[in-house]
């Protein structure tokens, strides 16, 4: 059995119908003086718990850089940033730490450590809870990894895994912990069809079955059916921000 969602830290004053991100009137520049430039204008977005977005646009157009400052991988500039009930425009150094830790990443190149097997590399995800590290977390990296039907691979190294098994593998790292949000950056981008529609239909049930919120970035038009909603990003902005975005995107 899985165990039970952990203790949430930063949104216990969340209520239930705030959202679990909410951006307003976000900018984000790279460089400084001359070279600055602005790559983010005036987002605007809310998410709510239990959703599934799909982010879409051309190549450049912000996606990851809106997804990595969700995510507190790196620091939010101007404007208001809210992710389960935190603000993070500004925050310092331990928040973000402490917000990375109630979110599961999933990206394009599985980020996998080679040197550690499926199981090790779940388990890794665990042991950055301080409260869970009196349980048994082989037992619990070995479940997620039969719920992602690797029940019998888990100490196999990821050179011995096909592609789709290495992001079932970050999958169940991902979700081992029971974070509130999921973040995948292109995570079908080097798979075949059928490999990533098996992967993206993974996430969405047991993040469904975890009551997760799921926010993916994709260029892939086969896996939009998956979505709640579709956000169109282009040149910096949210072009289109419902599942009215589909018919857009295949213009």
């Amino acid at each position: 059995m899985l165990q039970k969602s952990l203790p949430v830290t930063l949104n216990s004053q969340l209520s239930a119908v705030e959202p679990v991100i909410a951006v307003r009137n976000l900018n984000h520049y790279f460089g400084g003086g001359a070279l600055r430039k602005q790559v983010l204008f005036d987002i605007n977005l809310s998410i709510n718990a239990g959703d599934i977005v799909i982010m879409t646009g051309p190549s450049g157009s912000g996606k990851t850089t809106l997804l990595t400052l969700m995510g507190g991988l790196r620091s939010a500039q101007e404007g208001s940033l809210k992710i389960l009930g935190q603000e993070i425009c500004g925050a310092n150094k331990q928040l973000l730490t402490k917000l990375r830790c109630q979110i599961g990443y999933i990206f394009q190149a599985h980020n996998l450590m080679t040197f550690l097997s499926a199981k090790e590399n779940v388990r890794m995800s665990l042991e950055l809870h301080e409260e869970l590290l009196n349980q048994d977390i082989n037992a619990q990296a070995i479940a997620m990894l039969e719920a992602v039907g690797l029940g019998q691979r888990v100490n196999y190294y990821p050179e011995n895994l096909s592609g789709g098994q290495k992001q079932r593998v970050a999958i169940a790292r991902a979700l081992v912990s029971h974070p509130k949000i999921i973040l995948a950056d292109e995570p079908t981008a080097a798979l075949d069809k059928k490999s990533g529609r098996d992967v993206v239909e993974l996430m969405r049930r047991l993040a469904k079955e975890q009551g997760c919120t799921i926010l993916l970035v994709t260029h892939d038009n086969r896996i939009l059916d998956i979505a709640d909603r579709i956000v169109y990003m282009e040149d910096g902005q949210i072009k289109t921000n419902g599942v009215d975005a589909a018919a857009t995107v295949n213009q």
